[in-house]
């Protein structure tokens, strides 16, 4: 779920009681000072300004300027969105359990719950939402979609959808609905677990030790691999506990350091570790973020696994939530962390800004550290893995048809017209099948244009204000339908790309995310690796010995622009 910055202004007096603790003097006079100035402004703002205004509105200005100033981290949720808030700490929140995306600023059904109160109620992905309780919400903005989805658990909302051509009704009870930190755990090969941790709720710690209890319940277990990639972080003491399932008692997992003495602390493991051998893979990506490259970084510090993946997101700062008047709240960046090597991941100094942007930590200002067993490892960047798996670098075409949406609404006719697919893990379209999502791509009208057809229509337009020019024209208009055709043909020649992305699409409608999952630990780069290293003790130890070079910088930026298009849309679909 993303959340939206709105501020509401609740009122003006602030207590500075308690402040004298923690501030020098000469900011506790600055701070009342420009308390004191910003009080008399904000009234003779709203009593001599020509026109009306509105306080609220004005404060909210205010208040969004000032946070903008300092990290993205760093929010207030006024007394609306206090729920959200509660969500993004607990993972809880009652609603009707089901993803929802934006296309054509239209909010549809991108995946419902498995289990959940949308699929119980027959929603189903690619459903266009146009009322709520009688309401037309066709026009509204998304924010506000959500909020009148959401409301107590047991209570009842009417769902008008779009299915198709076809309106219709659909009823459905709202639940509590908590979204699970550990979506699934198995196992990858013979003796070889895999748990995956999605974000550090307040059960991700029990989570993550009920799955690795079962897995052994069911044989011998030679390895694990936990996979942390997309895990955007959370509870800092959910970090310290499930590092503490593999690290002994007594070790320091991380330390923080703030400008309050309150915030200056170090975290030890309090219990005994529940396997401290057990040969372990930590998977990570570039949105692996905050408690996971806690989690990571300890692992790698204390050379208690290996590393796979991609360079981590690189955010070591650490966030407490204060309550203000009002029922509204602030959450507000207290401290920094430090791994057991004493190594800060944070790779973006807010404090630091260049024309109003907030920078990145160079290279050269980056510092070296040493693991347990001394191999060489730097702070300021994120979590380098151990061992780097480069991205798969899709050509524009693939790219273009992701960003439009396209395989998202072919799986859903697919699943229409197919009633079952057999199996999850060994699904593969039929060339068939392939050669009708191409047709269904022409029939859509792909509109991406190659840079080479943006230059063609620029030659063009330019060309048709020249009536010399008529019979060049006809040829440059034959020759941008030749490149439309060129560009509908490149679905055939990036099959190998596209295809995959399609099966993986197609076996979330039948078997929802964990189904989803399943195909792509099938297909998945970074875990055949991570079944390879564990499989070979010598490999694993080597890795682990100090003559192993943990990578400085990653190597691989191409994949980047793939990631970013292709996650972004998944990270745009909202939770409810």
């Amino acid at each position: 779920m993303k959340l939206n910055r709105k501020y509401i202004f609740g009122g003006l007096t602030v207590s500075l009681i308690g402040f004298s603790s923690y501030v020098a003097v000469n900011d506790y006079f600055e701070i009342s000072k420009n308390l004191e100035i910003h009080a008399e402004l904000f009234k003779e703002l709203n009593t001599y300004y020509v026109d009306q205004t509105n306080p609220g509105e004005l404060m909210q200005t205010g208040i969004d300027a000032m946070l903008r100033s300092l990290d993205p981290y760093t929010n207030y949720f006024p007394e609306n969105s206090v729920e959200d808030a509660r969500f993004a700490a607990t993972g809880s929140y009652g609603g009707v359990g089901a993803t929802f995306r934006v296309i054509n600023n239209r909010v549809m059904i991108a995946a419902p719950y498995e289990k959940g109160p949308a699929q119980a109620a027959g929603l189903m992905p690619g459903d266009i939402i146009i009322e709520i309780n009688n309401r037309d919400v066709r026009n509204l903005p998304p924010e506000e979609v959500l909020q009148l989805l959401r409301g107590a658990p047991g209570s009842k909302v009417d769902i008008r959808i779009l299915r198709d051509t076809e309106e219709k009704l659909v009823k459905v009870v709202r639940a509590e609905i908590s979204v699970k930190t550990v979506p699934y755990y198995g196992m990858l090969a013979p003796e070889i677990g895999y748990i995956k941790l999605s974000k550090f709720k307040e059960d991700a710690s029990q989570g993550v030790r009920d799955a690795l209890t079962d897995l052994k319940s069911k044989g011998q277990l030679k390895g694990l691999v936990l996979d942390l990639r997309g895990n955007p972080g959370g509870l800092l003491r959910e970090a310290i506990n499930i590092c503490n399932l593999f690290i002994p008692k007594g070790k320091l997992v991380v330390s923080t350091k703030g400008k309050v003495a309150e915030w200056n602390k170090q975290y030890t493991t309090a219990g005994n570790a529940m396997d401290p051998t057990l040969p372990l893979v930590v998977l990570v990506d570039r949105r692996s973020a905050s408690a996971s490259e806690i989690v990571a970084g300890v692992m790698q510090d204390y050379d208690r696994a290996v590393i796979i993946g991609n360079k981590s997101f690189g955010k070591g700062l650490v966030q407490t939530t204060r309550f203000l008047k009002y029922n509204t709240q602030l959450k507000v960046t207290v401290s920094k962390y430090y791994t057991p090597s004493g190594r800060c991941i944070q790779a973006i100094d807010y404090g630091s800004k260049e024309n109003g942007e907030a920078r990145r930590i160079l290279e050269s200002a980056q510092q070296e550290f040493k693991t347990a067993l001394g191999r060489k490892v730097y702070d300021g960047g994120g979590v380098m893995p151990d061992i780097e798996i480069k991205d798969a670098i899709f050509h524009s075409v693939t790219l273009a048809v992701l960003a439009e949406n396209l395989v998202f609404k072919y799986a859903t006719l697919y699943h229409q017209q197919h009633p079952s697919i057999g199996n999850a893990t060994t699904f593969t379209l039929p060339d068939a099948d392939y050669n009708a999502f191409a047709e269904f791509v022409k029939k859509e009208g792909f509109t991406y244009q190659t840079p080479a057809e943006k230059a063609l229509q620029s030659v063009l337009k330019e060309s048709e204000k020249e009536p010399l020019f008529a019979a060049v024209n006809a040829e440059l208009r034959s020759a941008g339908q030749k490149f439309a055709a060129a560009k509908i043909q490149g679905l055939q020649q990036y099959k190998a790309e596209l295809k995959p992305l399609l099966e993986a699409e197609i076996v979330s409608r039948y078997y929802f995310a964990n189904g989803r999952l399943e195909w792509e630990l099938q297909h998945d780069a970074d875990v055949k690796k991570a079944i390879e290293v564990l499989n070979d003790a010598g490999a694993y130890s080597k890795i682990l010995s100090p003559s192993w070079n943990i990578p400085r910088l990653e190597t691989d930026t191409a994949g980047a622009a793939f990631q970013k298009l292709y996650f972004q849309q998944i990270e745009e679909d909202i939770e409810d």
